[in-house]
């Protein structure tokens, strides 16, 4: 097992967050993942991630796999000016994954909590939920209440948005 995989289970197991482990070929986009992620039963999520003009600010958005969302209508919320995708160097330096690989689970490489979440409502709804162990060979199910209380006890800012609505 890869140590990002390791360091994703080892911070379950220590807040006793039940997961299981779904094996895979590496997912690099949605329409690939969703032929693997048809017989989990979970809610399955983008995770996007982006900076701020300055580069100072970075974000990382959860929404619901099939969910439209416009960036516009967050950089509008932000009012922080145009917004970007991180790059390979700022995915790693903050959330210790590579792309194709981002999960809130990369959270637990950004010690200085400088990652803010924004968390699609939708996900509210789930009973379970499903992301990568830092590693797209692989998804993992827990409760959508464990990764609130995993959040949390990272100490990451979070907030809920609607995808489908104006943000502002």
């Amino acid at each position: 097992m890869n140590e990002n995989r390791s360091k994703v289970f080892e911070v379950l197991d220590k807040l006793n967050i039940p997961y299981e482990v779904f094996e895979h070929p590496p997912l690099n986009t949605i329409e690939i993942a969703l032929k693997y992620w048809k017989d989990i039963d979970a809610m399955h999520c983008k995770n996007l991630f982006f900076r701020n003009h300055k580069g100072n600010r970075h974000y990382l958005v959860i929404v619901k796999d099939t969910a439209p969302f416009s960036i516009h209508s967050l950089e509008k919320k932000l009012k922080q000016g145009k917004l970007s995708f991180g790059s390979e160097k700022r995915l790693m330096k903050y959330l210790g994954v590579r792309p194709g690989s981002v999960s809130p689970f990369g959270l637990i490489n950004d010690k200085e909590h400088h990652v803010f979440l924004f968390i699609d409502k939708q996900l509210q709804q789930a009973g379970k939920v499903s992301f990568h162990p830092n590693d797209n060979t692989a998804s993992v199910v827990i409760k959508y209440s464990d990764l609130i209380r995993f959040i949390q006890s990272l100490g990451n800012g979070f907030d809920f948005f609607d995808p489908s609505q104006e943000l502002g």
